[in-house]
């Protein structure tokens, strides 16, 4: 039977089918051909912008033409963050499997703000969320069926925005949700390696960056000081301030730092203070047994937060977040306008995940990393994990194998930090160098004041061969700095 005319715009079912078909071909294509094309993108200010028309324009085009243009407009501009030799920042991971079930999520569209809206959203993501829980060796009070349950942020620093409203409903008995935070004197406190992410979270609860309170780090760990820690906040309490979170990296940003939970966890216990665990980037590896010694202590922290979107194969955004207490963030967040009452939430039974973020809306994020989980398996992905913690290795060695570099940092599970030993200068050129190059993209950072490089490994598709690429095109920068 012939499809139906469609409206304007619409695609017929067969129509879809054939473009579905063509836009999978060309991610596959797309894959297929970042070996040879340059990592960063090569592109200056107003180069992607000049190809685009001034205005929309007024007739249809068919979806061929869309397509089309991605090689011709898109590509050029783009940094390629799933190419075998992005080391730069951390990985954001991507898989088929993942993209696929974005794919689903995207196809079914449906919307789930509140349970009764669609079940499966909500139910599916506890599930997942469960299952994740336990892969990680997570507390049972972070399991959905105990007093806590988990949920999928789009970000971590979503989350820890999240926790802090949770800790301020908490330490205010409510009130911070009623008059706002007042002229209370809250104060959080963070390492000074935290993410940049704690002082926005701050600024966008009304406390004002000025109430973060970065604690200093050990120089050669660049972990959390835990008696300065201990220190800042009796100072605090006796001048009458109220501490209100302690923000805990479980593998930072710049170097992959490992603060100690447990410690950190036995100042915490004196005040009744939040413990936000962030293991953004590192808390994923926990899928692998030897790789938990870093989540020592979680079972005493009231939140914590991870991205699979960074090393777990799942594509941006899925950001796993657990509290321990689910009342002190439903109470932050609840509110129950008439045009969403019904019978299940007045039951009771059921979770409405729109009560345990900012947003209203949702998506069903679940289903990527469900697919990701049962197409990988868990023994899939410590196989993943731990290529990466070796090839993090393998880059070490070659270090120091050569007189001009060295360490800066012990690795940190799947990052390696290091620098020319001539100095900042020569580190920065070098690694210049080389992403201009497009052979490879590092980042760098800066330890004890001097600047250092970055490299990440975390992609599905890097082998030891682009390790070894890399190491060659930075081998070749430093001789000529």
């Amino acid at each position: 039977m012939p499809d139906e005319p469609q409206p304007a715009g619409h695609m017929s079912p067969e129509e879809f089918r054939r473009q579905g078909h063509a836009a999978i071909d060309w991610i596959a294509d797309y894959w297929a051909s970042l070996d040879d094309l340059p990592v960063r993108a090569q592109v200056q200010p107003g180069d992607v912008r000049r190809l685009l028309p001034a205005s929309a324009q007024e007739d249809a085009e068919p979806f061929d033409a869309v397509l089309g243009d991605l090689d011709r407009v898109v590509v050029p501009g783009l940094t390629h963050w799933q190419h075998p030799r992005f080391f730069a920042y951390f990985p954001a991971n991507s898989s088929p499997a993942a993209i696929l079930g974005d794919l689903l999520s995207s196809g079914v569209g449906a919307q789930g703000m509140i349970w009764a809206t669609s079940p499966a959203v909500t139910e599916v993501e506890q599930v997942v969320l469960d299952w994740l829980a336990e892969a990680l060796g997570l507390p049972e009070a972070f399991r959905s069926d105990g007093p806590g349950g988990g949920v999928i942020q789009d970000t971590a620093s979503t989350a820890t925005f999240t926790a802090l409203l949770a800790a301020l409903h908490r330490a205010s008995g409510g009130a911070a949700r009623l008059s706002g935070v007042g002229d209370v004197p809250w104060r959080v406190y963070g390492s000074t390696q935290a993410h940049s992410s704690l002082v926005k979270a701050a600024m966008m609860a009304g406390l004002g960056e000025d109430a973060v309170r970065g604690i200093a780090t050990d120089p050669v760990t660049q972990t959390v000081d835990v008696e300065a820690l201990r220190a800042a906040i009796v100072a605090d309490v006796e001048a009458g301030l109220r501490p209100v979170m302690v923000h805990v990296a479980a593998g930072s940003t710049s170097t992959g730092a490992m603060d100690d939970i447990a410690a950190v966890a036995e100042v915490v216990r004196e005040w009744g203070v939040w413990l936000h665990v962030d293991a953004a980037w590192a808390g994923v590896a926990a899928v692998c047994p030897e790789h938990r010694d870093h989540l020592a202590g979680v079972e005493a922290a009231d939140s914590f937060v991870t991205n699979p979107h960074k090393w777990l194969l799942t594509t941006f955004d899925c950001s796993t977040f657990w509290v321990r207490d689910r009342a002190a963030l439903t109470g932050a967040l609840s509110i129950l306008p008439e045009y969403l009452r019904n019978a299940a939430t007045e039951s009771g039974e059921v979770v409405d995940y729109r009560d345990w973020h900012p947003q209203l809306g949702r998506r069903f994020r679940a289903i990527k990393l469900w697919a990701v989980l049962r197409t990988y398996g868990l023994s899939g992905l410590r196989e993943h994990i731990r290529s990466g913690v070796e090839l993090a290795r393998h880059v070490a060695d070659l270090v120091a194998d050569d007189d001009r570099f060295e360490m800066v940092t012990e690795p940190a599970l799947s990052l390696v930090v290091f620098r020319l030993r001539a100095g900042d200068g020569q580190t920065l050129a070098a690694m210049e160098a080389v992403n201009a190059s497009g052979e490879a993209y590092l980042s760098h950072t800066t330890v004890g004041g001097r600047a250092a490089i970055r490299l990440a490994v975390g992609s599905w598709r890097t082998t030891r061969a682009d390790v070894d690429r890399t190491w060659r095109a930075l081998q070749r920068a430093a001789a000529q700095v």
